[in-house]
C-alpha cells in the first residue's frame, strides 16, 4: 500500500495542506492513518478522495455540500466534468485515478476523450504531459511501482505509434531530415516517439532509430542518411557525470550539423553546450525549433 505525506497530497491535489487538515478536522473528508510510530499517513483511497474533492470544489461545489455526498455521487459528478470540452484536470485526474487502479478500459477511456475533444497533439500537451509530470512526483515519492510506469507507458506508446502509422507522408517543398535516436543504455522513448509525431505532421522526413542505439551504429547511419538535423532525449542515460563528455562528443562527430537535445539529463546547470547542440526545457521550444516560420 502507497503512504503519502499531508505535502505530497497538496503537490498532486494543488490544495494547499493547511487547507486539507481544516477539511479533515471539519468535514471528516480525509481519514489518515497512523504508522507503528504514529507517523500520519494518507493511501491510495485517500488520494483519489482529494483529487475528486479538489476538482469539485474548483468548479464552484461547496466543501460541505461535497463532504455529504456518497462516493457513487461524486463519481457520477466527476465523469460528466470529465466530458467537458477544456476541462484538463479532470481528464488528468482520471488518467491517476485508472493508473493506481491498473485497470486498463478506464485509462484507455480517460485518455480518448481529450483526444477527442482537443485533436492528438493538443491532448499530448494539455493532459498527457501534466499526467506525466505528477507521475514523476509519484515515482519520486516511491508511491507507484515499476509496474504502473510500465503499464501507462505502454498504453500511451500505442496511442503515439498508432497516430504515427496514420499520417500521410507529403513532404513539402521546406521539409528538412531529422534523425531521432536514444543513446545506448536509454529506453524511455515516449518523448521521442512524439517528437516523431510532429515532425511527420510538419511534413518533415524523418528516420526513426528508437531505443538503446550504440554510438558507432549512430555514425554509420548518419553517414548513409546525411540528415540536416539530429534530436536525441536523455532522460536517464549517460549518467551525469558522463553527460557533458557525450555532448561533447556529439557535437565534434557532427560538427556541421544541428543537434536538438532534450531530457532530465541535459538540464544541468554545470553542462556547458557546444555551438552546434541546442538544449530544449520544454517540448514547446522542439514545437518553436520544427516548426515552419
Amino acid at each position: 500500500m502507497a503512504h503519502y505525506s499531508i505535502k505530497e497530497l497538496e503537490h498532486l491535489s494543488g490544495i494547499k495542506a493547511h487547507t486539507i487538515r481544516i477539511w479533515e478536522q471539519r468535514y471528516a473528508i480525509l481519514s489518515p492513518k497512523r504508522t507503528e510510530t504514529n507517523i500520519r499517513f494518507y493511501d491510495d483511497a485517500d488520494l483519489k478522495n482529494i483529487l475528486n474533492v479538489s476538482l469539485l470544489n474548483e468548479r464552484g461545489f461547496k466543501i460541505s455540500k461535497i463532504a455529504k455526498m456518497k462516493p457513487d455521487q461524486i463519481s457520477a459528478e466527476i465523469m460528466a466534468l470529465s466530458e467537458v470540452p477544456g476541462d484538463n484536470q479532470g481528464q488528468v485526474n482520471a488518467l491517476i485515478a485508472a493508473m493506481l487502479d491498473l485497470n486498463e478500459e478506464h485509462f484507455e477511456k480517460a485518455l480518448n476523450k481529450p483526444i477527442l475533444q482537443l485533436g492528438f497533439e493538443q491532448a499530448i500537451l494539455q493532459v498527457v504531459y501534466p499526467f506525466l509530470s505528477k507521475i514523476g512526483i509519484l515515482w519520486q515519492t516511491n508511491n507507484i511501482c515499476p509496474a504502473h510506469e510500465h503499464f501507462v507507458s505502454n498504453l500511451i506508446r500505442q496511442k503515439l505509434i498508432v497516430a504515427i502509422d496514420g499520417q500521410v507522408l507529403a513532404p513539402s517543398a521546406t521539409s528538412e531530415k531529422f534523425l531521432l535516436y536514444l543513446p545506448e543504455g536509454e529506453l524511455h522513448e515516449l518523448a521521442l516517439l512524439f517528437m516523431n509525431y510532429l515532425l511527420r505532421a510538419r511534413k518533415h522526413h524523418v528516420l526513426y532509430l528508437s531505443q538503446n542505439l550504440p554510438f558507432a551504429d549512430l555514425v554509420r547511419a548518419f553517414e548513409y542518411y546525411q540528415p540536416q538535423h539530429i534530436v536525441t532525449v536523455l532522460t536517464s542515460f549517460p549518467e551525469r557525470d558522463q553527460v557533458q563528455h557525450y555532448l561533447d562528443k556529439l557535437a565534434q562527430q557532427f560538427h556541421r550539423t544541428r543537434i536538438l537535445v532534450y531530457g532530465h539529463q541535459t538540464q544541468y546547470n554545470f553542462l556547458k553546450f557546444p555551438e552546434n547542440i541546442k538544449k530544449l526545457q520544454f517540448i514547446s521550444e522542439f514545437i518553436d525549433a520544427v516548426s515552419p516560420a
